[in-house]
């Protein structure tokens, strides 16, 4: 005969789960080895048989008449399934949320700081859109990061594609690996080895090329592999069969025994129900983008006489730091940004912001720098001071911090 105690089902499971390197295991609904003590003693009853003399009541029972490890009639329970790791899901949030920022300092002259996403006048270049509201899409030849700043994302590369909808739901896929997580409860997994799938409302099913589990989420459920098979019906009836021995409780406090030495009917408990399999965890938002990349900010005191767009001589030693800083940290590309403020008219600040911009990137090639620069001037359009005070009055100070050249340096 080939029959299964639960601890073979479970070293069963364990050895699956090995396999396929999940923490997944098969584990007993309801009752277990551990609690037959406690049932009601095997009490023999003859039951009508053919030729062959029955046993005696306080005979000890045939071992046939019992699946190994439970007692006579005893129905062994549904195995039960963990459910598996979702750790590729769930913690992939941070692939959303990508650091920006560099490892520049600031150095006399040189003040290097995270590039705000949240701001007016946000800054991009590249391969790196930024849209101000916490939300920032970074792709290159091999990857694509898109992150809503809604909470919402997705990631993709030649082999892995990741969704997150922001609402506990989400879905990671690979050439192994398929996990839906749906946000309120269900879901599903599923490899080369192993299906999942859990309905959120307490049922749900685990198959591998050997093994089929049904869990339907009322108490009843059932288990099949090539040789055995247990059904458990929820209302305390159910039954155990392999291929010499077939159990039945008719949920009335007996069970029939069928065997390939005859049959009889013992005193058996109902069957309890079948536990619920449990729920998918929902999966955390995606965090907006805080820093999408650095700015070195430079007075243009520091680089050029009031109205010119000419660097100065004394510049010479601050451009040499900042060149050092570019190529220290290995920037591959850096956009140059000139600003003014508000004094004269907007024509002329928007020609002097591009003068400026250019002044400084042909100042930095021929220091040395070994990043791909270019441009761009903005005139009196990104503010990061007031040009006047609340009463109308000028604000020298602000106008100071407003003409400016920023260097950004995009994520690399």
């Amino acid at each position: 005969m080939n029959r299964m105690s639960p601890a073979v089902l479970a070293r069963r499971g364990a050895v699956l789960c090995g396999a396929v390197g999940l923490s997944l295991t098969l584990v007993a609904c309801g009752t277990t080895a551990d609690t037959t003590s406690a049932a009601p003693a095997a009490q023999t009853t003859v039951a009508p048989a053919s030729s062959r003399p029955s046993p005696s009541a306080s005979a000890p029972a045939d071992s046939s008449f019992a699946v190994p490890g439970y007692q006579v009639g005893e129905i062994p329970p549904v195995p039960l399934f963990t459910l598996p790791d979702l750790g590729l899901l769930t913690a992939s949030t941070g692939r959303f949320t990508p650091n920006l920022t560099t490892s520049l300092t600031s150095r006399p002259g040189i003040t290097v700081s995270p590039a705000r996403c949240d701001e007016q006048g946000v800054l991009a270049g590249g391969s790196t859109v930024i849209g101000g509201d916490g939300s920032v899409a970074v792709s290159d030849a091999s990857s694509s990061v898109v992150n809503n700043g809604d909470g919402s994302g997705s990631y993709s590369d030649a082999s892995t594609s990741i969704i997150n909808n922001g609402d506990g739901s989400g879905s990671y896929s690979d050439a192994a690996v398929s996990i839906v997580v749906n946000g309120d409860g269900s879901g599903s997994y599923s490899d080369a080895a192993v299906s999942v799938v859990v309905n959120g409302d307490g049922s749900g099913s685990y198959s591998d090329a050997s093994t089929s589990i049904v869990v339907s989420g009322d108490g009843s459920g059932g288990y099949s592999d090539a040789s055995t098979s247990i059904i458990n019906n929820g209302d305390g009836t159910g039954t155990y069969s392999d291929a010499g021995l077939r159990i039945t409780n008719n949920g009335d406090g007996t069970a029939h025994v069928v065997s390939v030495t005859g049959s009889i009917t013992v005193e058996a408990a109902p069957l309890p129900k079948v536990p619920d399999v449990g729920r998918f965890p929902s999966i955390d938002a995606v965090q907006p983008v805080e820093a999408c990349g650095t700015v070195i900010t430079l007075s243009d005191g520091v680089l050029f006489d009031f109205g010119s767009s000419e660097v100065r001589p004394e510049a010479a030693t601050t451009l040499t730091e900042l060149v050092q800083v570019l190529n220290e940290a290995g920037a591959p590309q850096a956009h140059v940004y000139g600003h003014t403020d508000s004094v004269s008219d907007d024509a002329f600040n928007q020609t002097l912001s591009e003068q400026r911009a250019q002044a400084v990137v042909e100042a930095l090639i021929g220091s040395g720098a070994t990043a791909s620069l270019d441009a761009q001037g903005f005139g009196e359009t990104r503010p990061v001071a007031p040009n006047e005070n609340p009463d109308g009055s000028d604000n020298p100070a602000g106008r100071q911090l407003n003409r400016r050249v920023e260097i950004y340096i995009p994520v690399f």
